[in-house]
């Protein structure tokens, strides 16, 4: 079935039925995204926690937004 053979089905079902169409799609287009997060997988995330080189950058612009 082509997607212009889909049109006038789609039409013509109930809006409750349109919505379960729309949340399908929606489910297939996000499991097809790269990069995927996978359940129960660790990822690292970076965190400025201990990062004095950033700590000085923030309080020099601090000092310089000074009047």
């Amino acid at each position: 079935m082509t997607v212009a053979e889909l049109f006038p089905t789609l039409r013509n079902l109930p809006r409750a039925d349109k919505l379960k169409v729309m949340q399908f799609l929606v489910a297939e287009l996000a499991q097809e995204e790269e990069p995927s997060l996978q359940p129960g997988a660790t990822y690292s995330v970076w965190s400025p926690l201990n990062s004095h080189k950033a700590a000085h950058k923030l309080a020099q612009l601090l000092e310089a937004e000074q009047p």
